[in-house]
């Protein structure tokens, strides 16, 4: 690995770190944001709303426009409006400022995240070099969820919650700074080669409707009129999308891109995996605070040994791996760990013990490290040069959309078994406990299903003598 591709790798890495560190540095800081600002416990949830539907809805669009205009200009403009967002949040004062920031940050941080593995792709084409690339940026993102919740809580103890905002400003002028110089300039293939614009206001209306519809889900029900319908409406726009897509002269998502039973089999795989591991962060950090008792600070030191696994696996052993077994039975191994740590969970009792009953979890969520690297590897292995941004926004969208669909299902799932407990008789900790075990259950269905379709549809066994069809793509 050359010196000019170890320095585009940090500058992609910490971008990606700053973008996975703020969407959980916030949870940990929301007490003292309401306490602050005054926020409704309803208003407060769209802190992380705001973000999750502008990052999430826009990936698509952007990914494509990356492969328009340039990879290169589209995540240093990201990586600007995300700093610029970010002062905004950090001296907001008033709840609809802090809500707007928020939205802002989403906005920055779609258009630079959508393009990342895009650029990686083109980048690193020898199959070694790319897995240990891979290795280091999928360590970044695992080690960004946990690392923002111990940050969040240091930042908000030690100083106050607008530094978890403001904290993002020196490392984001440096990302620019240094991404200007370091990563290849492409100048895209220019807007004649599709821009669709009616398929573009298609899918990101659909895209932002659906995710808004799932996290508020938990507010107002499953087959409440306000979930159904909107649900409906989504739905529509994004059939009307794939319409679209199918007919038009230049289509923002070329259809094709799903010919590849590989690249399609990795992003479901991948939306079935998000939507049980990061509601899995979620309601481990809720289960260690409201019924053992822990602190914002206890909770993240807690999780620590999740990231620290997760990033030694897929920083120091997922290429050597991958580059000898190929990306499918490294995916299945991790997924099996993973499940494995799920099931575990499924028996969780009142009075757990952190070393007996949750530090073993955190060491199996290693499994983590071997799926993320791998599971990158395959969703960009069918992406031919002007289609990589495209494959990269895609992959990620799958990511958010599992996330947000996994936190609004298990999440509601929980609650509503924790109120059939209590309405019982049971104890806050037991019923709390009991709706965490039914979380648990389901996440592990899930992680089931993406082992099942790993093992049955990702059939073909990329090594190093048998390179993905990503590794073709030319360096600009």
């Amino acid at each position: 690995m050359t010196k000019s591709q170890r320095t585009a790798l940090a500058v992609l890495s910490a971008a990606m770190l700053m973008t996975i560190l703020d969407g959980s540095i916030v949870t940990v800081a929301m007490p003292a944001i309401q306490e602050d600002l005054g926020f409704s416990p309803a208003g407060l949830s769209w802190t992380v709303n705001a973000y999750l539907i502008a990052f999430g809805g826009l990936l698509l669009l952007a990914g494509r426009l990356g492969d328009l205009i340039g990879r290169k200009t589209m995540f240093v403009t990201g990586n600007i409006v995300f700093t610029a967002a970010s002062v905004l949040a950090g001296v907001a004062t008033t709840p609809a400022v802090l809500v707007a920031a928020r939205f802002l940050q989403g906005v920055g941080s779609a258009i630079a995240a959508s393009v990342v593995l895009g650029i990686l792709v083109t980048i690193f084409t020898e199959p070694r070099q790319r897995a240990t690339a891979i290795g280091v940026f999928s360590f970044t993102g695992a080690a960004g969820a946990s690392i923002g919740q111990v940050l969040g809580g240091v930042l908000t103890d030690a100083l106050n919650w607008h530094w978890i905002f403001l904290i993002n400003v020196p490392i984001g002028v440096l990302t620019v700074l240094v991404a200007s110089k370091a990563l290849p300039a492409d100048r895209g293939l220019g807007w004649s080669a599709g821009a669709d614009v009616l398929g573009a206001a298609l899918v990101t209306a659909g895209l932002m409707l659906g995710i808004y519809t799932v996290v508020e889900v938990e507010r107002y029900g499953w087959v409440s009129a306000h979930t159904l319908g909107l649900g409906a409406l989504a739905a529509a726009l994004l059939a009307a999308f794939v319409i679209r897509q199918a007919t038009a002269a230049d289509p923002l998502l070329p259809l094709r891109i799903f010919r590849s039973r590989t690249v399609s089999g990795a992003n479901v795989v991948q939306m079935l995996t998000l939507a049980a591991m990061f509601a899995f962060q979620i309601i481990v950090a809720l289960y260690l605070q409201k019924v053992l008792g822990y602190n914002a600070l206890q909770t993240g030191l807690a999780m620590l040994p999740a990231a620290v696994a997760i990033g030694g696996v897929s920083l120091f052993a997922s290429a050597r791996l991958i580059t000898r077994f190929g990306e499918r039975t490294v995916l299945i191994a991790g997924l099996a760990l993973l499940l494995a740590g799920m099931s575990w969970l499924m028996r969780l009792p009142v009075d757990a013990g952190y070393l007996t009953d949750v530090l073993p979890v955190m060491v199996a969520i290693s499994g983590g490290g071997l799926v993320l690297p791998a599971l990158t590897a395959l969703g960009m292995s069918g992406a031919e040069a002007d289609d990589a941004g495209l494959a990269s926004g895609l992959f990620n969208t799958t990511q958010q959309v599992g996330m947000a669909i996994g936190v609004a299902v298990l999440s509601t799932l929980a609650a509503a078994r924790t109120g059939t407990e209590l309405v019982a008789g049971a104890s806050d900790p037991v019923a709390l406990t009991s709706g965490y075990r039914l979380a648990f259950t389901v996440a592990a269905g899930l992680l089931a299903a993406a082992l099942v379709i790993s093992a049955t549809v990702l059939r073909k066994q990329h090594t190093a003598e048998d390179a993905p069809v990503a590794q073709a793509v030319p360096a600009l």
